[in-house]
This record gives C-alpha cells, sequence and structure tokens, in this order.
C-alpha cells in the first residue's frame, strides 16, 4: 500500500462559495500544520474543524484565509488521516492552496485513488467503491437511493450469501472426497449440492432479471423524439423537461442539430434527444442534422414518434414508422386542438403495436399520460419496489452472467452423475466469479483500471 500522502481538490472546478482541498496519509496532518497559522493542527481533537490562515512557509505570504477539518484514523473514508481544508471558491483560490500543499510534502492524487484506498484499507468493498460513482452520477433520486443502498453494502451482503452458500457446499464435497468409504455420505452431498446450487443459481437469476431496469435507473433511457419538421418535437421536449431548452418556432427546420437533455419521468431518467426533422432538404447544414437524427434512432432504446393532428398521414410518416421498426416506439399525436386531417386508422395500420398517445402540448394535455406508457413499457408500472435489489454496473450483470453459466454447467454434471469432485471445480469456480464482484478474488490491474474512471479528488 501506497504510504505517499496524496491531496486533489474534491470539489467541481469553477467559482463557489466553498472549494475543499483534501489530504489523505499518514502526514495529512503534519503537511496542513506546516502551512496552517492557527492552532496547532497535531493537537487538536478529530473530527474538528480550525480557523486560521494559510502561509507559504518560504515566503510568509499569507495564502488564503480557511476552516481546516482535521479527522484522524481509523474513523475516516480511507482509513487514513485526513485533512479538508476549506477555502473561498474560485479557480485562482483553489489551485493555490493545492500548489501549497504539494509544495510541502503531498502528491497529487490519482482519479478515484482516495476511494481506491478506502477498498485497499478494507473500508469497503469493490462494489461499494463503484457505488460511490454511481451516486455521483445519478439523474434521478430513484437511481440516488439504488446507489446509497449499494454504498451501505445491499448487494455486497447478498453476493456474501451467495458465496458462504456454495463455501459450505465445496466443505461437504471435501467430506465425500476425504472419507468415500462411507456411501450415505456420497448420496448425502450429491443432493446437498444440487438443493444448494439450485437455490444460489435461483438468486443470481432473479439479480440477473434486474439488470436492465437497474441499467435504465443508472444510465438513463437513450430516447429519440423523431417526426417530420414542424409536428412538436422541440415543443414536447420543453414539456417533458419542463423548461425551454429548444427553439420553438413555426418555421420548419429550425432545429438543425441533436439537442439531449436529461430528464426525470417517474422516477425514470430519459436521456431525450430532440432531433433535426428527418426529411429530404438541400439546405447543407439541415441536411447534416437529418443524418445525425438518423443516428440517434439508431443508438435509441426508446423512440417517440411524433404526429400532427393537423396534417395528413404522409409517405414521409410512413417512412419514419419503418426506420423505427423492430424498437420500443411510442406514438403521439399532437395537436389535438387543430381541425382534424390525420387518418387514424393509417396511423393504427403502421403503429402495430406501438400505443398511441394524443396529446395538446400547447394546452399542456395528455403528458401525463405519456410518462405513464414509458414507466410501464420500461417497469410494467412498478416503480416502488424498495425491497429490491437492483443491478446497474455492466462489470456485475458480466460476472453474474458468468457465474450462472459455471454453475449451471455444474447443476448438470451432477445431473449426468459425474464424479463430485469434478463438479467441485465448477462450483469452486463459481465461488470464485462471485468474490470479483465485490474484490475479494479480483486483480490489481482491474482495480486499478475501475479507479482511473473516478473524478480526480474522489
Amino acid at each position: 500500500m501506497d504510504s505517499e500522502t496524496i491531496a486533489a481538490i474534491s470539489t467541481p472546478v469553477g467559482e463557489g462559495a466553498i472549494s475543499i482541498v483534501r489530504l489523505s496519509g499518514d502526514e495529512a496532518i503534519s503537511i496542513a500544520d506546516q502551512v496552517f497559522n492557527g492552532k496547532n493542527l497535531q493537537e487538536v481533537t478529530s473530527h474538528t474543524i480550525n480557523y486560521g490562515k494559510l502561509i507559504d512557509p518560504e515566503t510568509d505570504e499569507v495564502v488564503e484565509e480557511s476552516m481546516v477539518t482535521v479527522m484522524r484514523a481509523p474513523k475516516t473514508f480511507t482509513r487514513e488521516d485526513i485533512v479538508e481544508i476549506n477555502c473561498h471558491g474560485g479557480l485562482v483560490s483553489v489551485n493555490r492552496v493545492l500548489e501549497l500543499v504539494l509544495s510541502n510534502g503531498a502528491r497529487l492524487a490519482e482519479p478515484g485513488e482516495f476511494t481506491k484506498r478506502a477498498f485497499l484499507n478494507g473500508r469497503i468493498d469493490l462494489s461499494q467503491a463503484e457505488a460511490v460513482m454511481d451516486l455521483i452520477r445519478a439523474k434521478t433520486d430513484r437511481a440516488m437511493n439504488i446507489a446509497l443502498k449499494q454504498m451501505d453494502g445491499r448487494l455486497s451482503k447478498l453476493i456474501r450469501s451467495l458465496r458462504q452458500e456454495l463455501l459450505e457446499t465445496v466443505a461437504h464435497v471435501e467430506v465425500n472426497i476425504d472419507y468415500p468409504e462411507y456411501d450415505d455420505v456420497e448420496e448425502m452431498t450429491n443432493r446437498l449440492l444440487i438443493e444448494k446450487s439450485q437455490k444460489v443459481y435461483d438468486q443470481i437469476e432473479q439479480l440477473i432479471q434486474t439488470a436492465k431496469q437497474g441499467k435504465i435507473l443508472r444510465e438513463g433511457i437513450a430516447t429519440a423524439i423523431i417526426g417530420r419538421p414542424n409536428v412538436g418535437k422541440s415543443s414536447l421536449l420543453n414539456a417533458l423537461a419542463q423548461e425551454n431548452k429548444a427553439i420553438v418556432t413555426e418555421v420548419p427546420g429550425t432545429t438543425r442539430d441533436v439537442i439531449e437533455e436529461y430528464v426525470n419521468v417517474r422516477g425514470i431518467p430519459l436521456r431525450l434527444v430532440d432531433t433535426a426533422g428527418i426529411r429530404e432538404t438541400e439546405d447543407i447544414v439541415e441536411k447534416i442534422g437529418v443524418e445525425r437524427s438518423r443516428q440517434v434512432l439508431k443508438e435509441a432504446d426508446l423512440v417517440l414518434l411524433v404526429l400532427n393532428y393537423g396534417d395528413e398521414f404522409t409517405e414521409e410518416d410512413r417512412r419514419l414508422f419503418e426506420a423505427a421498426s423492430g424498437m420500443d416506439v411510442l406514438v403521439i399525436i399532437n395537436k389535438t386542438d387543430l381541425p382534424h386531417k390525420l387518418d387514424i386508422e393509417k396511423v393504427k395500420e403502421v403503429a402495430e403495436d406501438a400505443s398511441i398517445i394524443e396529446t395538446s402540448i400547447l394546452q399542456e394535455q395528455g403528458i401525463e399520460q405519456l410518462e405513464s406508457e414509458i414507466a410501464n413499457l420500461f417497469f410494467e408500472g412498478d416503480l416502488n419496489n424498495a425491497d429490491l435489489t437492483y443491478v446497474s454496473n455492466a462489470r456485475h450483470v458480466q460476472l453474474l452472467k458468468d457465474a450462472k453459466k459455471t454453475l449451471g454447467e455444474a447443476m448438470e454434471g451432477m445431473e449426468a452423475g459425474l464424479p463430485i469432485d469434478v463438479v467441485q471445480i465448477d462450483v469452486t469456480r463459481t465461488w470464485e466469479i462471485l468474490g470479483e464482484i465485490i474484490g475479494d478474488t479480483v486483480h490489481d490491474s482491474l482495480i486499478d483500471q475501475l479507479f482511473s474512471q473516478f473524478c480526480l479528488g474522489k
């Protein structure tokens, strides 16, 4: 374990009321004390905040006025001594403080190094460490609650429980291998193997089933709003975002590029993309926007296809339905306040099983039904299962799938009557794969790769 004292800015870059420079390591308190003019930080009570001025020891120049928090190991996030220097928010101020502590013995922290030290020092396991970044990136309250539960060890406890079940199973196999002269031991062991393995297999399967919903809550639903120009796509984005993000005019082709916005729909984060109206055009700028719109459509999880009640159904509309074929589509017929020229029967023919929602965005009608349809489409309307442990991390999902496959092979071997010591290999491998989720059996290179994706200062 690296014994160097690390330091980094732990607050977002930019102007603000307060910025924080964090130090962690054996020399954190003594380094801070060298540049702090106030109480002797090496003698203050742990978990206290102390007022003073930061002084450059070489020039005796006052660098900043600050409040310095001292927290002694092991009751800290990293289980090392931690000092947090609160200074005035601003690029110049906080960088001067960081330079001051670096020039007096600290080393600039690598991305995620504080959380990495918390993991290496046994403060949290790997799944909890990854939940820290999920918490930072959460787009809705529900996504935040899932990250908090994972940080609290909810997934970790379940994985440890499954590993314990497998460990007990392997122990019984060892008994059978060591004492083969007892026939009833073999029969009991085989029955126990099947029973325990099936129980673990079912729980792994249940976790995998939550993966799609967990990924949605973590990353959001990539949602493309498509339609001919001037049907109300930008108005729909503004209505869902509840603010004017897109320019709305009566002129077709106003949206020349892709506009993205995260919105919260009943606890589900939507990465909402308002595309340029897909149509044939000679305008060079608009043509580029249309091509980008087609690319966004290919990558979307959900398509909101907008039609206009005041226009007849056109060949362009039909081509839009063809472009979205095979995808999750909700058809929105906008401008119900206009005279009805749209042939609904033609729409139903091409919409197939897609839900059709009538709206008047101008009069704020139909948005609630749209939100309900989105919730039903991806969560079957159930967004309140607080007891469910969601898996949202792609690494965790893949490891669970690997564990399921390996344990399934072990169970097939049991049913086929393979020797127990052969079956034991797959059961033990399943135990190891599950250990990779919480970091018990993970390689150092993977740990370095995971933490490199964290924010600097976290």
